[in-house]
């Protein structure tokens, strides 16, 4: 039986920040090489930080990526450390280098390149091609995949594993969606039992844009059982040791039989600084105790969902260099919630909320308003926007002369808002955050150059009914609630005429929500949900208005990705479509 340490680094990295990525990976290193570990593997794309994008169009990035992975690998001293980065050549290949004494002594090119959903590797990349090799690593046979190599029941692990691969190491960029955490374990643990390998999965954390990875790297074992596991949305670094059995009796009684395809080389890494490969471990005195690991428990559904909201707002702000941000608070669950993740995200003393009472806004919505503002402890202030809106309606009377108020008159008063809040991020270098949610952005239900206006949208991604299961269950954090209950119990509304309620113009959510998520989520047509029981007017009126908002969605603010299908990179339909 033969014995690895390795640590499996969770990072944060941040796109095009080359100098700031080596440092994450050199101190995580140095924590792996005070640890004594053998092996420490980072993320896919580790140097660049994912997705690159066009950025990889630039001949002057892919040049400086290589030096600072260069960087890397003279920092390498006993313990390996398995990289992500761009390789060029004749074209260009998602890569992992394998760093070793201070150089890097070989290289793997992802062979499956995703190209769906929010995925545009084959725009970039071209996949591997030449043959692979496994790695001798103190004693052990190591094969390398990333990401979507793993995700290909067919793909190289399979491969590896036949050619004597003992453990098999993943790098990956996989990004957040409710419920994808238990979907990559199920999967990593049938590719460790099927190749009869270990299986040490890595994936990055953090927010990119409209992206949130959520880490939850693990170790597998050779029957597919779960060894460790690290935090979701925090970084981590993990160290195991890995005791690694022959795995030829297994494999003997395979009912695959054996493989007769030519093996894999095998290329051995010198241990410690030994020029030849001796004894893969040191005297037992001499190896540092392994620090306290073990499996992080799984998160709730409401929590792990409130935890992406809450990176993905943080890293966006912090990453793009936001100190404070601005909210209109309405007293209502959309503009409660942003608040409160916007406090959660960054703290209360960076959080800046505005009350813009309008001719129709209720006298208990201003109260909520206000009372979430002292619950969470933030600066509020009231800016009445009824100047304005006479101004605005006088100074238009003459042009609706002979005309009844209708929507223009209410879309007026969204634009004030948005004219209001735009002015204090001018001045005061706040970015506006939008309070939308995605029941309101499928159908249009939102005023463009109004509510749309912001900087970041961090409901965009989320279904109004979701909305009051997150509230309630961040109502069970913390010594006491923070969000008002009439928030969560009054009918939804926009106030912007009398006695206004949303189901006046929309069905209830509770109707509405689940037609969304066929539509939108499921791909399905009208026929087929009505098929399926919903409401045939109700339908085709909804489904129509989900078509007809699309320009406006197209000039929204991006925001956390939270479902598998998003506005944005993950649907992508034509603004001019004939088809229903």
């Amino acid at each position: 039986m033969s014995r690895l340490r390795v640590a499996a680094c969770q990072i944060n990295t941040r796109v095009g920040a080359l100098d700031h990525n080596v440092q994450l990976i050199l101190d995580a290193l140095d924590q792996a090489n005070e640890a004594g570990c053998d092996l420490a593997v980072f993320p896919e794309l580790a140097i660049t930080g994912y997705p690159p994008e066009d950025l990889l169009l630039k001949p002057g990035f892919i040049a400086d990526g290589r030096a600072a992975l260069d960087a890397v690998a003279a920092a390498t001293r006993g313990c390996v450390a398995v990289v992500g980065y761009v390789d060029a050549g004749r074209d260009l290949w998602n890569a992992a280098a394998v760093c070793a004494h201070g150089e890097v002594v070989g290289t793997y090119h992802k062979r499956e390149l995703p190209n769906y959903a929010v995925f545009d590797e084959a725009r970039y990349f071209a996949p591997g091609a030449e043959p692979a090799q496994l790695w001798s690593i103190g004693g052990v046979r190591v094969g390398i995949s990333i990401c979507e190599d793993a995700w290909n029941p067919a793909g190289p692990i399979l491969d590896q594993a036949d050619s004597g691969a003992e453990l098999i190491v993943n790098l990956n960029a996989s990004p957040y969606t409710e419920g994808k955490d238990a979907r990559r374990q199920r999967l990593m643990a049938t590719r460790a039992a099927d190749a009869s390998t270990a299986l040490v999965y890595v994936n990055q954390v953090g927010g990119q844009d409209e992206l949130v990875f959520d880490g939850g790297s693990m170790v597998l074992d050779a029957r597919g059982e779960l060894v460790a596991r690290s935090p979701q949305f925090a970084e981590d670094v993990l160290i195991v040791d890995l005791d690694v059995d022959p795995v030829y009796r297994k494999r003997l009684l395979d009912p695959r039989g054996r493989p007769s395809d030519r093996l894999l080389p095998v290329a051995a890494i010198a241990h410690r600084e030994v020029e030849v490969e001796v004894d893969h471990r040191r005297p037992d005195a001499e190896v540092p105790a392994l620090p306290a690991s073990g499996i992080a428990p799984a998160l709730d559904p409401d929590e792990e969902v409130y935890r992406a909201l809450v990176v993905g707002t943080r890293d966006y702000l912090v990453k793009n260099g936001f100190r404070d941000v601005v909210v209109g608070l309405s007293g209502g669950v959309d503009s409660t919630l942003v608040a409160t993740i916007a406090v959660d995200a960054i703290g209360p003393e960076h959080v800046h909320g505005v009350l813009m009472p309008s001719r129709y806004s209720s006298d208990h919505s201003q109260a909520d308003a206000v009372q979430l503002a002292e619950n969470l402890g933030i600066e509020h202030r009231t800016i009445p926007i009824e100047p304005g809106h006479a101004a605005v309606l006088d100074m238009l009377a003459p042009s609706f002369e002979g005309r009844d108020p209708d929507l223009t008159e209410e879309n007026v008063q969204s634009r004030l808002r948005g004219l209001t809040l735009m002015a204090l991020s001018n001045k005061f270098g706040w970015i506006v955050l939008s309070t939308g949610n995605k029941s309101e952005a499928a159908v249009g239900y939102a005023t463009l150059y109004g509510d749309t206006v912001g900087g970041y949208a961090v409901l965009k991604d989320l279904y109004k009914t979701r909305l009051y299961e997150l509230c309630r269950w961040r109502n069970t954090v913390g010594g006491a609630p923070v969000i008002p209950e009439h928030v969560l119990t009054k009918p939804p509304s926009a106030e912007l005429r009398p006695d206004q309620r949303d189901d006046q113009s929309l069905p209830p959510y509770e109707v509405l929500d689940p037609i969304l998520r066929g539509y939108i989520e499921d791909d399905r047509t009208q026929r087929e949900l009505i098929e399926a029981g919903h409401d045939p007017d109700t339908v085709r009126r909804v489904t129509r208005l989900v078509d007809g908002a699309e320009y406006k969605r197209r000039q929204s603010p991006i925001g956390p990705r939270i479902t598998d299908k998003a506005f944005g990179k993950d649907r992508r339909l034509p603004i001019t479509n004939g088809y229903r």
